[in-house]
């Protein structure tokens, strides 16, 4: 395995979760245990009952952790901008926003400020992106812009800032498994958007996540498993399947996904394993398995999760409760009340797992 990081206890690990280190398309052992994790913390639940709850993004306040961001959505009502503590901050209505993420490091018309992006699903023929500016000092949600994205009905979002221009763009996943790339030029007070590609597959998809570092896209095909892209708007429109779904690793659906990275190249991708309520981890230079978890109750009043939509990771100081990063996950059962999100301390998934985090020397 050509890795550019470190992973002195992955064969212990998968051993004991009674799998093998061996690349996606192998053979699979079926899986001996899921390592079982307590959540640390969760949101005030969304506004609408039901299936409402859906995607997170994660807005790291580098100056000060404790005050970062959360921003969700409830893909009835809208847009909601979580503090650390779950205690909403802000809310922006919007009838079906589905997916959601954001860059921090954006000039709008020259003035830095975080973007945040979501698919737009209101007209199920015609997908929509919709721009947001967040305020970091004042947790607030300003709309930009509602921009048309392609024709189908708009799943998954996610962002990618290109490392050599800081070219922005954005990928639209519509539920067809149509895949819609977009340029974002922000340079101007009024955002816009044009479509630079498009890439397909074969069935319902939605969850994805772009690797900045590297130039490549992560998509979930909900019952056929994680595929792998070249991002650039000039790369291959055929993608390379990253891990599948067999039903004890990866367990249909495929929900949302999220990158811890680690170095130049390595690190791992989650993906959420909705069928059997956990969360899978992957090597993410050549797919191995390096393990599972499942999000539990506490003991101290904070449920586990079941059934989770979207993902989302962010890796550095959170404060003390997320040293080392935050990891949130969708509730798909938070009964008696609405659903919601819980927040995990990314540490306690290392040191469930065992994974190795410090880049080769």
């Amino acid at each position: 395995m050509n890795t550019s990081f470190a992973l002195r206890t992955l064969p212990s690990a998968l051993l004991s979760l009674g799998l093998c280190a061996c690349a996606s398309g192998g053979t699979i052992e079926p899986v001996a245990g899921t390592v079982s994790i307590g959540a640390v913390r969760e949101t005030i639940a969304v506004k609408t009952h039901d299936d409402a709850a859906d995607d997170p993004a994660i807005w790291r306040n580098a100056a000060d952790p404790s005050s970062s961001l959360i921003v969700a959505t409830d893909k009835k009502a809208g847009l909601y901008v979580y503090g650390l503590d779950g205690q909403v901050r802000d809310f922006a209505p919007s009838s079906r926003l589905n997916n959601v993420d954001l860059r921090g490091d954006v000039k709008i018309a020259g003035v830095e400020t975080v973007l945040v992006a979501a698919s737009d699903r209101a007209d199920e023929a015609h997908s929509r992106l919709a721009l947001y500016a967040l305020s970091p000092q004042t947790a607030k949600l300003t709309e930009l812009a509602n921009l048309p994205a392609g024709n189908g009905e708009a799943y998954g979002l996610c962002l990618y800032r290109r490392a050599n221009d800081r070219a922005l763009f954005a990928f639209v996943v519509e539920k067809s498994g149509r895949i819609i790339q977009l340029q974002v030029d922000v340079s101007a007070a009024q955002p816009a958007a044009s479509v630079v590609r498009e890439l397909q597959l074969a069935s319902q998809s939605e969850g994805c996540v772009v690797d900045d570092r590297t130039g490549m896209l992560y998509v979930g095909e909900e019952d056929v498993g994680i595929w792998r892209f070249d991002a650039s708007p000039t790369g291959a429109t055929r993608g390379e399947l990253f891990a599948k779904v067999d039903k004890r690793m990866l367990v249909d659906d495929v929900e949302g996904l999220a990158l811890a990275p680690v170095g130049e190249r390595g690190g791992y991708l989650v993906a959420s394993s909705q069928g059997d309520s956990s969360y899978a981890v992957y090597a993410l230079e050549d797919g191995a398995p390096v393990g599972r978890f499942r999000i539990t109750d506490n003991g101290k009043g904070v449920d586990g999760t079941s059934e989770t939509d979207g993902i989302e990771l962010a890796l550095g100081d959170f404060g003390p409760d997320f040293p080392q990063g935050l990891f949130i996950a969708q509730d798909g059962d938070n009964a008696p009340e609405a659903q919601n999100f819980k927040l995990l301390s990314w540490v306690d998934v290392v040191q469930g797992l065992r994974l190795e985090m410090e880049p080769a020397r």
